[in-house]
């Protein structure tokens, strides 16, 4: 089947601070230089926050993990557990119609889901609260027909039970995932004949629909800041004893407001307004700089703007120093123009966007920084975090200063020819 993406896209995508502080610490989980096995559970979270995996989404992502666009196309149009076109606003309904569920029912499902939500599949209903689509084998086929709706499955189902729930759904309530005729998990109809030990002492519902329950996350987007199970890096991490290397709990700025929204600003925000030049009073001593006071006059190339003013002010708690010592930077490029910093691998447009603001404009000014100034762009570079030591900016930007070429710069030349 050709998966395409679809035509209306948004043009921007973000991760929240949570969900960027959970992708962050995903990407910690794996060996140095293989970061982009992480491509997955990011993807999953973009699509978990949005409903469905836009193109930006995608290339945020791709940005995230220094990879290629095209490399996260790749993935997200061959796994078809990523959506690539808008879902319903409350659930979308996956209706498995392979041999199991198919011989018990599953056509009668398909029925429904075409009479009252969408004659096609990937069609959103009038009201755009649902969409539906038919899928290969799920796997629970001792338990069909089944299906599964958000992130959970619903099984054992009857065109009675199904309509309930779509109902149900529809008026806001989240329906008991798991068995729907009163099984517990997978045992024959009439109970278990064997093991019945183990019956004492179990929850009220299997182990999945009971997780399920407990979290009540079946058709909710997340936005990262759910319960603690689902943001470990927010406090204890499950099951380890201690927290993840980039999971702090004071990573988020304390709530102000009566509401208790949560509108303070996160260390990240505040180290990259630094990066962007609010400590003025430092003077550049490279020749031909001058001081970064005179650069947020006129700002840079791809700079982030500041923070709306609207924005609730937080209580009063100043984030810590950045490790390591700013480097010296420029208020502009040279007279030659700017060097193409993507030809360093990892660095994309937004993150040469980003460099720029922070007055890096040339491989000679990366190749110059010390572990200090390493350490201290590592940490300032908003929702990149530690990227610049991971794939060695300094060496790359060495031979690339020197006019030589890098295996990546090579192929990324051959790429553009």
């Amino acid at each position: 089947m050709l998966r395409r993406l679809h035509n209306d896209q948004p043009d921007t995508f973000a991760f929240t601070p949570a969900n960027q502080a959970w992708a962050e610490a995903q990407m910690t989980k794996y060996p140095e230089g293989r970061q982009a096995s992480a491509i997955i559970p990011l993807l999953w979270r973009a699509q978990e926050q949005e409903g469905w995996l836009t193109r930006p989404a995608i290339e945020h992502v791709s940005e995230m993990l220094g990879l290629a666009y095209i490399r996260g196309l790749e993935v997200a149009t061959f796994y078809f557990m990523f959506q690539l076109q808008p879902v319903g606003s409350i659930a979308h309904i996956q209706v498995c119609g392979t041999t199991s569920c198919m011989i018990c029912g599953a056509e009668d499902l398909i029925g429904i889901c075409k009479d009252k939500i969408a004659k096609n599949p990937h069609q959103l209903s009038e009201d755009g609260k649902f969409s539906w689509e038919e899928v290969e084998c799920l796997g629970a086929c001792s338990n069909a027909p089944m299906a599964q709706i958000g992130k959970d499955y619903y099984e054992d189902l009857t065109a009675d039970r199904f309509t309930e729930l779509l109902e149900e759904l529809a008026a806001g309530k989240v329906p008991t995932p798991g068995p729907q005729n009163g099984r517990y998990a997978s045992e024959p109809l009439g109970g278990l004949t064997s093991l019945t030990e183990h019956e004492s002492g179990r929850t009220r519902y299997n182990a999945s629909a009971q997780l399920a329950t407990d979290i009540g996350d079946t058709v909710k987007r997340i936005d990262g800041t759910e319960v603690p199970l689902l943001t470990p890096w927010q406090g204890k991490a499950a099951n380890t004893g201690k927290k993840p290397a980039k999971a702090k709990r004071d990573d988020m700025m304390p709530p102000s407001g009566p509401d208790g929204a949560q509108a303070g600003r996160t260390k990240a925000e505040t180290a990259a307004n630094r990066a962007r030049g609010d400590a003025s009073d430092q003077v550049s001593e490279v020749e031909g700089e001058v001081p970064e006071a005179q650069a947020k006059a006129k700002p840079a190339r791809g700079s982030v703007a500041p923070e709306p003013k609207t924005r609730a002010k937080a209580q009063s708690c100043e984030a810590p120093p950045a490790a390591g010592k700013k480097p010296r930077t420029m208020s502009a490029p040279r007279k030659a123009g700017a060097d193409d910093l993507k030809l360093i691998k990892g660095v994309g447009p937004k993150l040469e966007d980003l460099l720029n603001s922070m007055g890096f404009f040339h491989f000679d000014q990366i190749a110059k920084w010390g572990q200090d100034e390493l350490a201290w762009v590592d940490q300032n570079l908003e929702g990149f975090k530690g990227r610049a030591s991971r794939d060695s900016w300094v060496d790359q930007a060495e031979k690339l200063a020197r006019g030589e070429e890098t295996e990546f710069s090579a192929k990324a030349a051959k790429d553009r020819r």
